[in-house]
């Protein structure tokens, strides 16, 4: 039997999830048409809306269904450049491809906030740069700021750098979505003009997401068409995906004080995996993070060969983000941090959801152990570890 670890890449959809979605598949009816099966979909659609909203402590009629939080972030970028007048983007070194490929792509000026040995966005940095915008040379400052980092965990001082844009009138974009239902989230306290959640990485299904854009935010569509979505995002919604993203982050939300208890877990694993290497790294460790995200760093044992020997011992798991994976240049958060390039390129997540199990962490421990003491055997104390 396999054990799952590797939740930040996507969790297992909730029980009461796939019988929501089921249900709403067996019903015929655009949530776009007038008559009584069109409406009975849009009920179901405004009810996701609603819970969203209760969830993250955001108005209603500010969410924006979407396909994904790709997409979700794409049209955030895509309105503060176009609608908001921006000159300059400033995005952490950190942020997912979403955030930083969008902004290059985009043609203005961007400029990557650096992030300290403890995986956190460097506020000392913004505010000295901010210290010394010009308005007339820079334009309109555009923040673009993960809530919690998706190798390490690490949850960034969102409120705190948006609150320096503010007093330049910039504009701040949020990538929530590792952060949502594994810690609370306020979209009003942060103080953000948009932000981007992602369905599967809390029980929901796949290929569905959600933009939050505060009342006062401007909003260019990118997506043109039908006029979906009081014409913020055409296309005709996914009714039964998004039934099953407000269930999954009505779900979410009710369970955080049970997530948090994951963090004695990672700690745990943590320490048996110190116990079996005594020269590994544990990136952000010390900083607030996330309760089911460990990152860990081997010199001399590259993280794709972790993640093979791990696969046949019948752990899944990844070496960072999954939407980077096979890259060979090392881990972002580790190069970001500052760890040297062996190390970076040996490093591995082990994310934990919220299905696991104490005996699924201390499985892992062993596991990795026993892998580690084969391929590192002068650098190992595996055999005393697991013994």
């Amino acid at each position: 039997m396999r054990t799952y670890l590797d939740h930040n890449a996507t969790t297992p959809v909730r029980p009461d999830v796939i019988e929501a979605v089921a249900h709403a598949m067996r019903l015929t009816g655009n949530a776009s048409s007038v008559h009584a099966d069109g409406q009975a979909a849009l009920r179901l659609v405004e009810t996701a809306r609603r819970q969203v909203g209760k969830a993250l402590c955001a108005r209603a009629e500010d969410v924006i269904f979407t396909s994904c939080g790709t997409e979700a972030l794409n049209l955030a970028l895509h309105s503060a450049i176009r609608a908001g007048g921006a000159g300059r983007i400033l995005h952490s070194a950190i942020e997912h491809e979403a955030v930083a490929d969008t902004a290059k792509a985009s043609g203005l000026p961007v400029e990557e906030i650096p992030v300290t040995a403890a995986g956190l966005a460097d506020l000392g940095w913004l505010e000295d740069r901010l210290g010394h915008w010009d308005p007339a040379r820079d334009g309109r400052p555009v923040l673009a700021l993960m809530l919690a980092n998706n190798e390490i965990g690490t949850i960034q001082p969102v409120a705190e750098a948006a609150a320096l844009v503010r007093e330049h009138d910039g504009l701040v974009v949020v990538d929530a979505i590792q952060a949502v239902g594994k810690i609370a989230v306020d979209f009003a306290g942060l103080g953000a003009d948009y932000m981007a959640i992602s369905a599967h990485k809390f029980g929901g299904p796949q290929g569905v997401g959600a933009l939050i854009a505060a009342c006062n935010a401007p909003l260019e569509r990118q997506l043109r068409g039908g006029g979906q979505e009081k014409g913020r995002r055409s296309g005709t919604l996914n009714v039964a995906g998004i039934a099953g993203l407000g269930l999954a982050i009505e779900q979410a939300v009710a369970g955080l004080d049970d997530f948090a208890r994951l963090a004695d877990w990672r700690d745990a694993m943590a320490a048996g995996l110190k116990q079996a290497a005594p020269d590994i790294h544990i990136p952000g460790e010390g900083a607030p993070r996330l309760p089911n995200t460990l990152g860990i760093a081997v010199p001399g044992w590259k993280g794709e060969t972790q993640v093979m020997a791990l696969d046949l011992a019948g752990f899944s798991v990844s070496a960072g983000s999954a939407c980077s994976s096979g890259k060979a240049h090392g881990s972002k958060i580790g190069n970001a941090t500052g760890l040297d390039a062996d190390a970076s390129r040996g490093f591995l997540r082990v994310s934990l959801g919220w299905n696991s199990t104490a005996d699924q962490a201390d499985a892992f421990v062993k596991a990795w152990s026993e892998a580690h003491g084969r391929a590192r055997p002068e650098h190992s104390n595996a055999l005393k570890a697991v013994s």
